[in-house]
């Protein structure tokens, strides 16, 4: 068993507790710098603040990472604009993501478990997203306009979007698969310096 397994598998310590609670702060202001979204409406912007969270998951385990994601959440509950629909989507889009990367990592076998998982996890992120976009946030959206002028503003960068189904398809799904492999990306490359993880993802 390797050491960043036995790491991931004993109770936290205090020193871990900590760290999970400073990924959690962390997260929690990375959600404020938000970047638009290429190809969508000026409404429509993301955040890095999935970082921390899946540096947790990598190196404390997919709890911390949920928990991590909670945190997030609850805090910036206390500001939302969108009477907990948008903090519920994005605990749902960001668990999907941070606990199935730090799973695949715990259990996969085979070279590069971090790479392995930030791809697989990448993908189940779009999935979760288009199902949180299509039930949650999009209706939430027709709070403040009209479903038909929703889509087509989202159909002003990519023409062949018409419907609800469509925005999902090609706007929520491959843009979040783009960014988990993004943050994950970077989440690596920044971890390897990390001596439990040095080993298992160059």
């Amino acid at each position: 068993m390797t050491t960043a397994v036995k790491v991931r598998e004993r109770r936290l310590g205090a020193g871990e507790l900590a760290a999970a609670a400073m990924l959690s702060a962390l997260s929690f202001l990375l959600a404020y710098m938000e970047i638009p979204v290429p190809l969508s409406p000026a409404f429509a912007r993301f955040d890095l603040s999935d970082f921390p969270a899946l540096a947790g998951a990598f190196l404390l385990g997919p709890m911390a990472g949920l928990a991590i994601e909670f945190i997030k959440n609850i805090l910036q509950m206390f500001s939302t604009s969108t009477a907990g629909i948008g903090e519920l989507a994005n605990f749902l889009i960001g668990a999907g993501y941070v606990c199935s990367a730090g799973a695949v990592f715990k259990l996969y076998k085979g070279k590069h478990p971090a790479w392995t998982a930030c791809v697989i996890s990448s993908f189940i992120m779009g999935i979760v997203a288009a199902a949180a976009n299509y039930f949650l946030l999009l209706p939430a959206f027709e709070q403040f306009m009209p479903m038909e002028q929703l889509i087509s503003s989202f159909g002003e960068f990519i023409p062949f979007i018409n419907t609800k189904l469509d925005v999902v398809l090609y706007n929520a799904f491959p843009f979040n698969v783009l960014k988990g492999l993004v943050i994950g990306a970077v989440t690596v490359q920044i971890l390897k310096r990390a001596p439990q993880m040095r080993k298992e993802t160059v």
